[in-house]
């Protein structure tokens, strides 16, 4: 995966390259090299929760402390080219991932039950470490319980279908606030974030809410208004998102709860998006037994163990451990000494 080979024939032709020495360099000797079927039945036997806990709680240690807080992302995908296409009431795994939002790795990783939601999965997520002193960031508003319960905070997202809370959020006094702006330029756009932040309590009927956060985000993309020939307005598009948290304004100051937000978004980019358009995620023909499940936990590892040592744009540390063939194989047995 850190080479880029993402499917069981792409590692077969890497393995049987004949200028590959890695097997041998390992003191491995084998009459012959393996073949695709041999290395797909042996990821097949593969305990794939077992995986995920080994390599989520190493990569646990090798993250830090932000702000005196860890802080965990917590938000599912679906592994949409791993659906059966010929059986029309199969469903496309659906994997969520606890991820570091600072160190941008990922620490856990649970599959949602197919007969289930997202929901029963999330609650799953804290029981695999000890939440002292980290923060949550989800969607999911059934699992505060559970978090508090495991030594941890939470900030989340208030849904619409969550009506009664969505009003709840939306009627509190903004207009009185003060407003705790930023400004992001680049890439062809601006960004304007505005914060405000509102003390709740038991009347605001969330388990254990501290206090409420009205982000308004003004964005104007300057690419797409080029393209129509509207250059100097820009595209402008507004979107109003109402967050919970159960820390105190004290805690988790605005500026400081803000960032975490925007933190937990960036779940999409960092995570989400590099296995979808680096890894062809979505495209991978990949679809029986825990094939899918134990493939998507090998692209979380090769995208952490990259982000371990600098690495953040992994499309070109990709190439470059590909170029090589002892690269790789360096890079794994020497992760320890590197950090």
């Amino acid at each position: 995966m850190i080479t880029g080979k993402s499917s069981y024939t792409a590692i077969t032709q890497w393995i049987n390259d004949e200028a590959n020495t890695t097997l041998t360099d390992l003191g491995i000797k084998l009459h012959r090299r393996p073949s695709e079927p041999t290395i797909r039945r042996v990821l097949y036997r593969l305990d794939a929760d077992l995986l995920d806990r080994v390599i989520g709680t190493w990569m646990l240690t090798r993250t830090g402390v932000t702000e005196g807080r860890r802080h965990i992302a917590v938000d599912g995908k679906t592994l949409r080219g791993a659906r059966d296409h010929s059986d029309p009431d199969s469903r496309a795994p659906h994997e969520v991932s606890a991820f570091d939002a600072d160190a941008g790795m990922v620490v856990g990783q649970v599959e949602v039950d197919a007969k289930t939601n997202e929901i029963p999965a999330a609650r799953d997520l804290p029981g695999l470490f000890d939440l002292t002193g980290t923060v949550v960031s989800l969607d999911e508003d059934d699992t505060a319980e559970f978090i508090i319960d495991a030594g941890g905070d939470y900030v989340m997202t208030v849904k619409k279908n969550r009506k009664a809370l969505y009003a709840r959020a939306k009627a509190l006094g903004w207009d009185t606030n003060r407003v705790h702006t930023t400004v992001e330029r680049g890439h062809g756009r601006q960004v304007i974030r505005e914060a405000q932040v509102f003390v709740v309590g038991e009347e605001f009927g969330f388990p254990h809410a501290a206090q409420g956060m009205k982000i308004t985000r003004r964005r104007v993309d300057y690419n797409g208004a080029r393209i129509k020939g509207n250059n100097k307005k820009g595209n402008k598009s507004t979107e109003v998102v109402y967050v919970v948290c159960s820390l105190g304004h004290v805690e988790a100051p605005v500026a400081m709860l803000a960032r975490w937000v925007q933190r937990h978004w960036g779940i999409e980019n960092k995570l989400h998006r590099v296995r979808d358009v680096v890894f062809g995620e979505d495209a991978s023909l990949i679809r029986t037994g825990v094939g899918p499940r134990v493939m998507a936990t090998l692209r979380n590892t090769a995208i952490s163990v990259l982000r371990l040592i600098g690495r953040e744009d992994i499309e070109p540390a990709q190439r470059y451990f590909a170029a090589v063939f002892d690269r790789p194989t360096l890079l794994v047995m020497t992760i320890h000494h590197r950090l």
